[in-house]
């Protein structure tokens, strides 16, 4: 033990220093990047940011996971899946300040969007339906760029190649990132010298149609149409289904068929899911607890390319949902509230779900376990520790595997 009373007791005269912690429940005075202003949020435990800094910082986070990777070459068709949910219309407003005149380095690629109607498992009215799909296209059409708008229903159309991976042709592809970026590079100064030719915003205007055919508006109006029947095809198969999570994986499957379809056959080679770090955490965790491990990578990490030729990313795993949230308030990004599978669900609010049907709603109870322990803690720790399940199973797969390795 040290002793005081010689004048050798801890904290006296030559120590350093420590800076005392901020009592519980203050808040700092001035912003923890720019020191100058008011600070509007704290994001992790001593991290303020003003309203300007946070919007930097949100906007060079997407950036930054998209120049790490370098999974998508310039001149690239990259079609955006809209839920219109907050991380996927925060993701479309980050292409779109991409691609604005103001920045600073603007992205390459060719994005179009995509958003499937799901009404139809949800209960929804037609009218309902015909609503909410007047709402979306008043959004999609804002971003000027091509979009497409299809019903789930449709699915029961696809070919039944959709089910094979297609390999990606090694000629179609470059052979280096930098090789694709000067063949950009070239084809932008080509441009640039044709005065007579179309700039790229033409271009974009001009494929700014929607995917719907004459039949589908009248299925959706009422008319009995053969979309109207597969409606019903629909609902009975959701129906022989018992099981909230089996349903959420068929509904997953479906969705991910459509999307890959269009994808295909309108030449994207990339797919930019809104999955943030939320969302991808849960999905983590119900794979262990389904036993569901061999595919975690694929169905947790940035990039899946268990399709062959068409890349599913996932831009936003990074983002905590209180990031979302508090970028969408603060910069007035537009959403669509949409009934889903496990809105109000009897019984989960109210009371556990009985160990008989643990398996039913596993999602949700993971879901509101992490969004309490991220109000209550920090979102730093839902990223922390999803990273750290995905590098050990990966290590227990491939054990010469570095533990710093790019996911």
């Amino acid at each position: 033990m040290c002793d005081d009373a010689e004048g050798g007791g801890c904290g006296r005269d030559g120590g350093p220093q420590l800076t005392p912690r901020l009592p519980r429940g203050s808040h700092p005075a001035k912003c923890m990047k720019c020191k100058e202003g008011s600070p509007v949020l704290i994001i992790r435990v001593g991290d303020a940011f003003c309203k300007a800094c946070f919007k930097d910082y949100f906007i060079h986070k997407f950036r930054a996971t998209l120049g790490k990777n370098r999974c998508i070459y310039p001149g690239e068709k990259v079609l955006l899946a809209f839920s219109g949910g907050p991380a996927s219309s925060s993701m479309v407003r980050q292409v779109q300040e991409g691609l604005s005149q103001e920045a600073a380095k603007k992205l390459r690629f060719k994005p179009g969007i995509i958003f499937i109607d799901e009404g139809a498992v949800c209960g929804q009215s037609l009218a309902t339906r015909e609503e909410v799909r007047n709402q979306v296209e008043a959004i999609l059409q804002g971003t000027g760029f091509p979009y497409h708008l299809l019903c789930l229903e449709e699915v029961f159309d696809l070919p039944s190649s959709i089910l094979r991976s297609l390999s990606c042709s090694i000629n179609d592809q470059c052979h280096s990132y930098k090789e694709a970026v000067d063949g950009f590079i070239k084809q932008q100064r080509e441009k640039k010298g044709d005065t007579a030719g179309p700039s790229l915003q033409d271009q974009l205007g001009e494929l700014s149609v929607q995917d719907f055919s004459k039949k589908d508006k009248e299925a959706i109006s009422g008319t009995e149409t053969p979309l109207a029947f597969h409606t019903k095809e629909l609902i009975n198969l959701f129906g022989t289904v018992k099981t909230l999570t089996t349903k959420e994986e068929l509904l997953q499957t479906l969705r991910t068929h459509l999307i890959l379809h269009v994808a295909r056959t309108n030449g994207y080679t990339k797919v930019m899911m809104g999955d943030s770090c939320t969302r991808v955490a849960v999905k983590l965790m119900t794979n262990l607890c389904l036993g569901r491990g061999a595919f975690l990578a694929s169905d947790t990490g940035f990039s899946d390319n268990r399709h062959g030729d068409v890349l599913f990313l996932r831009p936003m795993r990074e983002y905590a949902a209180k990031e979302i949230a508090f970028y969408n308030r603060f910069f007035g990004v537009p959403t669509v509230f949409i009934p889903a599978l496990d809105t109000k669900v009897r019984g989960f609010l109210s009371s556990p779900p009985p160990s008989a049907q643990s398996t039913e709603t596993l999602p949700l109870t993971l879901s509101f376990s992490l969004c309490s322990a991220t109000a209550a803690a920090s979102p730093s720790k839902t990223w922390a520790a999803m990273k750290q399940e995905i590098q050990e199973f990966l290590l227990e797969e491939d054990p010469e595997m570095t533990p710093d390795a790019p996911m």
